[in-house]
């Protein structure tokens, strides 16, 4: 299973795919509109792809994120019935997960059918099978990276409040409001797995 990849993109398919050439060794992924330009690029022109690995007997597809927020998105709407890969690469070309997260947080069913080849019946069962999941999901992985990208043998780990206060900005809540949901929270948030407590504070910023 591939589970990322680093190289240079060198080409882009007219079916939406892009072609990464990793050690000369060129591998192709579909990916979600704005992929690339979101993606984490280093110096010598490198860009770094999350990648989800899609096998069936008859097909392996590799599809590319920019982040791992954008990753968990992606394996939480295949798990929806009736929603395939190509649904949620259309979904996510649209509304990548932080926006997406909104969206069904907020049962936006205006913004979820206005994704090409979303219904209203598709998008009303995104909302009940969602909620709660693609947002915190997403959250919770994009600020586990962030932690573990920061922590290091001459930098403190992130604190659990911290984890929490990110996972909440990420979902577009101001720092301000993200800082007083968790210190209503208290000692709680140091007890909890880090979902539940982003969960908690959504609760507490709900009222």
């Amino acid at each position: 299973m591939i589970g990322r990849l680093t190289g240079k993109v060198i080409a882009h398919e007219e079916d939406g795919a892009i072609v990464v050439d990793v050690a000369g060794v060129g591998y192709e992924l579909t990916v979600p509109l704005g992929t690339v330009g979101r993606a984490q690029t280093d110096e010598g022109g490198r860009t770094t792809l999350y990648v989800h690995t899609h096998a069936r007997e008859d097909l392996l597809v590799l599809f590319g994120f920019a982040t791992l927020a954008d990753r968990v998105a992606f394996r939480t709407l295949i798990g929806v019935s009736s929603v395939g890969p190509k649904t949620a690469i259309a979904l996510l070309s649209v509304l990548p997960a932080t926006e997406l997260g909104r969206a069904i947080a907020n049962k936006d069913l205006t913004k979820l059918t206005s994704v090409p080849g979303i219904g209203k019946k598709t998008a009303e069962r995104l909302l009940l099978e969602l909620q709660d999941k693609i947002g915190i999901a997403g959250a919770v992985a994009g600020a586990t990276a962030v932690a573990a990208a920061a922590s290091g043998p001459a930098s403190k780990a992130a604190t659990a409040a911290e984890l929490t206060v990110s996972a909440l900005t990420r979902m577009g809540y101001r720092p301000a409001e993200a800082e007083r949901a968790v210190n209503i929270l208290g000692k709680k948030v140091d007890s909890v797995p880090l979902a539940e407590a982003v969960r908690e504070a959504l609760a507490l910023l709900a009222k």
